[in-house]
């Protein structure tokens, strides 16, 4: 009885272990083993990250001008005559009134001179022939005659010393004067320029913008420049806007003015311009390379649960190291800004520093 009981059982475990892989529990087994390994085996690609606050932004226009002198002026003469005096040197400092050149006025002086004795005399003959009209002596047109002579004297009085005025070239304002171009002793005509004179302080800053900004810039706007040449940054402000646009070019002439105490900042100097379009207080800017450019626009990888996302962005106006992101981003999220070229979505990522 024994033996058969034995014999039973020996038969149902043999069934059993027949049956057991049928069952697939030795191929869970097995599946389960390499499955588990396989993720204790996935690396994190290692990055760093900035979390995204609102930041204030200005949107700058950057464009090319000139400076020019806030006063500048050729010098003339107004008659013709020889040079008797050159009374400056070139590049230096003049003050406004100082004489500058002097043109032989011998001539007007004998004129004027001459006048001067006509108008005694007829001042004289004008006195008497009074006297005599109160007197009823003579007649009012004789008076008359004499007051008319007295008169036209002094006018002529008046004439010379005009063109003796115009003998001596004066500095109309404060400047530097340039280089000349004459001679003492030289005989010159209005058409021939002797010297320049420049006002430099303070300079002005002349630049064009394209017309369609044009509502975005008015009188009193800030702007930053630098001249070529030179690193250092320099501010302005606007003090007046043509009231048209070139037809031909589609923009709009501008004029900004800057303190120019030192006199550094020359005419004729090209200036790189960056002019305030508009300050926002909140916009969203992330570093230029987390952005990865694509076919249908732009994407930034974003850290979720510990594996990068995918965020399609638009993005607006560009700084020297970000850019603004319109759409696709909000506060507080993440963003991945290294290893770019390996990231791809749901990948394993471990964050090494966090930017604020």
């Amino acid at each position: 009885m024994k033996k058969s009981l034995i014999t039973v059982l020996i038969i149902v475990a043999v069934i059993v272990l027949l049956a057991l892989p049928k069952l697939g529990l030795f191929n869970k087994e097995e599946n389960a083993g390499p499955a588990t390994s396989a993720q204790s085996n996935e690396t994190a690609l290692t990055v760093e990250a900035v979390i995204i606050k609102p930041a204030s932004f200005d949107k700058k226009l950057v464009v090319t001008g000139a400076i020019r002198a806030n006063e500048s002026i050729e010098l003339k003469s107004e008659v013709s005559g020889k040079i008797t005096g050159i009374h400056f040197t070139e590049g230096q400092a003049v003050k406004k009134g100082d004489l500058l050149i002097k043109i032989d006025d011998a001539e007007l002086l004998a004129q004027f001179e001459k006048q001067k004795f006509n108008k005694k005399l007829n001042e004289d003959n004008e006195f008497r022939q009074r006297k005599l009209l109160e007197k009823e002596a003579i007649s009012q047109e004789e008076y008359d005659n004499a007051l008319n002579r007295l008169n036209t004297t002094t006018a002529d009085l008046q004439v010379l010393e005009a063109q003796l005025a115009k003998t001596a070239i004066r500095a109309p304002f404060n400047g530097f004067i340039g280089f000349r171009y004459v001679s003492e002793g030289a005989y010159i005509s209005p058409s021939i320029v002797m010297a320049t004179l420049y006002n430099l302080n303070p300079a002005k800053i002349e630049f064009s913008i394209p017309a369609k900004h044009a509502s975005k810039v008015s009188v009193r706007s800030k702007i930053f420049f630098s001249v070529e040449n030179d690193t250092t940054q320099f501010s302005g402000e606007v003090y007046a806007v043509e009231p048209q646009i070139d037809a031909s070019t589609r923009t709009l002439k501008i004029r900004a003015s800057t303190p120019n105490p030192n006199g550094k900042m020359l005419p004729g100097q090209f200036v790189t311009i960056q002019l305030v379009l508009e300050h926002l207080a909140n916009s969203i800017m992330v570093p230029t390379e987390a952005v990865v450019p694509e076919q249908e626009g732009n994407k930034i990888y974003i850290l979720e649960n510990g594996r990068a996302k995918e965020a399609k962005v638009s993005t607006g106006e560009r700084t020297e190291r970000s850019l603004e992101i319109l759409s696709g981003l909000k506060v507080g999220d993440t963003v991945l800004t290294t290893g770019i070229l390996q990231l791809r979505k749901g990948l394993l990522v471990s964050v090494t520093r966090i930017t604020n």
